[in-house]
């Protein structure tokens, strides 16, 4: 099949050092599999989204010359899309209405790491007259899911004990992020992930939903994360600070450098040149 590669930002800020990592990866995997490089603004948690951080964004994208191959799609724009797969996989007993509130699931389990919570199913043998709030994948039965990575190799995870039946659509009416993305990159045929390796944890959650909707499984990829002093990783959570583009050649440079690329010289363009026949040689 055709490389199809995509780089989808959440729009809660300017990208910052990490984030054009992540960017500069998946655009330079598409260029040296002679693809096409999509980008996604992945806007779905719209409460979370301060108006113009998409258009700096893609401002910032453009400064480095990361310029994708077709119009910017938006994730905001493609509820019609998802509602019909969460309706397939009601019908196919796959997921269900949960009335469960965040209170009540940290009081039945502890937290995961990272202070997530694991789902225990309470809701799966139905609500017995209390109003649903969610709409949950069944995990039970679903084994460990073992997965591939191109860089960090074999993994695996078993999601109904480390997860549970995870959310496809939140109580607040918005779709999960998680529904969102399985079915946008089938919908973008997008045939490769590269990303951070922060969000490696979510990959075993997208192949069950793409195995249970009948969709492909994309190869996946998990670049180095840039940590800040303190040794977490930089976030806009935490403060990390938005890229200063006034040299954009050496923004590029600095990610090019976490990635283990060699130094290039130039202006961005030719920069760009010599990182994708370096990547193309990995």
């Amino acid at each position: 099949m055709p490389y199809i590669g995509r780089f989808a930002p959440s729009p809660t800020g300017p990208l910052h050092a990490g984030s054009l990592v992540a960017a500069l990866a998946s655009w330079l995997d598409a260029r040296a599999h002679g693809g096409r490089w999509l980008v996604r603004i992945e806007d779905v948690d719209a409460p979370r989204c301060p108006p113009g951080a998409d258009q700096l964004i893609l401002a910032q994208l453009a400064a480095c010359q990361l310029l994708p191959d077709a119009p910017v799609q938006y994730q905001s724009r493609r509820g019609p899309l998802y509602q019909p797969a969460l309706d397939r996989l009601l019908a196919a007993g796959l997921a269900y209405p949960c009335a469960c509130s965040r209170s009540e699931i940290a009081l039945a389990q502890p937290a995961r790491r990272h202070g997530e919570l694991v789902y225990p199913g309470t809701c799966r043998n139905g609500l017995h007259g209390r109003a649903a709030r969610a709409w949950r994948l069944r995990t039970d039965g679903a084994g460990p899911v073992h997965w591939h990575d191109r860089r960090l190799g074999a993994q695996q995870q078993d999601v109904a004990t480390t997860v549970g039946d995870f959310v496809l659509r939140r109580a607040d009416g918005l779709w999960a992020y998680q529904l969102a993305v399985v079915v946008d990159d089938a919908d973008q045929g997008v045939t490769a992930v590269v990303r951070g390796e922060d969000l490696a944890d979510n990959t075993p959650r997208q192949i069950l939903l793409q195995r249970a909707l009948g969709l492909p499984t994309p190869s996946y990829m998990h670049t180095p994360l840039v940590l800040g002093a303190n040794g977490e990783k930089l976030s806009k959570q935490n403060g990390a600070q938005a890229l200063d583009l006034a040299d954009p050649a050496a923004a590029l440079q600095a990610a090019a450098a976490v990635l283990g690329l060699p130094v290039a010289g130039g202006p961005p363009g030719e920069r760009l040149a010599a990182w994708t026949a370096a990547w193309s040689a990995v």
